[in-house]
């Protein structure tokens, strides 16, 4: 592997680690291990701290490819709570309001999210990296400030009920969608359309164009599959750049 000329790494991001984090580790360990200070790299798609799953991490000059990568359809499957929100529409924050749910079913929520296949539109969440004249918005909402975002035009190829449980009033689902589509704000808009309320409880990216999560490593695996990796020396010239 050459990873000054460029690799694709493919991580299954854990719980609770932001992909920042996630591309830090990564890029530390790949470092020590080429004896270089600082090796360029880069992710394809941010995951939430909250979120699991599919994360593609750049080297070198493939990160000239993340722009490339990051136009790929994704799948996720998402968990969520009826009956309740959150500001961060995941459980970042608590529960801020409650809605009623006597009048959900199964039925409903299938007829309900029908409505969300094709192209739609959606105003991304207060607290994500979407800017604003230059700061991220969740930068600002953390200081109090209001935070207005505009819709933006994204599509859901395909949106499956995968289990209902009465009881509990939680759904889940399986996404498969564009760049740019945040499940969190997707479930909060289908709480609404349901009549209700809704955030998630659970996010997992499955899939990013071919890459599938069963196919990639996580954190602690990487270790021993770089270790096991037949690598391309770095070149000298560019320890100092």
């Amino acid at each position: 592997m050459n990873f000054q000329e460029g690799e694709i790494i493919c991580i299954d991001k854990p719980y609770g680690m932001s992909s920042f984090g996630a591309l830090a580790h990564v890029r530390h360990r790949l470092s020590r291990h080429l004896g270089v200070k600082r090796l360029k790299t880069g992710h394809a798609g941010t995951l939430d701290p909250l979120a699991t799953g599919v994360l593609i991490l750049c080297t070198g000059k493939a990160t000239k490819r993340i722009g490339e990568l990051q136009a790929h359809v994704k799948e996720y499957v998402a968990t969520l709570q009826l009956g309740a929100t959150t500001p961060s529409y995941d459980m970042e924050h608590e529960v801020d309001a409650t809605f009623p749910t006597a009048h959900i079913t199964r039925t409903l929520i299938e007829e309900t999210l029908l409505q969300f296949v094709g192209e739609i539109q959606q105003i991304p969440p207060a607290y994500s990296a979407c800017k604003i004249d230059g700061k991220r918005a969740y930068e600002l909402k953390r200081k109090g400030k209001e935070v207005e975002l505009k819709p933006k035009i994204l599509n859901i190829d395909e949106i499956e009920l995968t289990d209902f449980d009465s009881e509990l009033m939680q759904m889940s689902i399986r996404v498969v969608c564009s760049k740019g589509t945040y499940i969190r704000a997707l479930a909060r808009d289908i709480g609404e359309a349901l009549g209700s309320g809704a955030y998630l409880t659970a996010l997992r990216r499955t899939r990013v164009g071919d890459v599938r999560v069963e196919n990639c490593l996580t954190l602690d695996e990487f270790p021993k599959w770089l270790e096991q990796q037949e690598i391309v020396p770095y070149e000298e010239t560019n320890k100092t750049q």
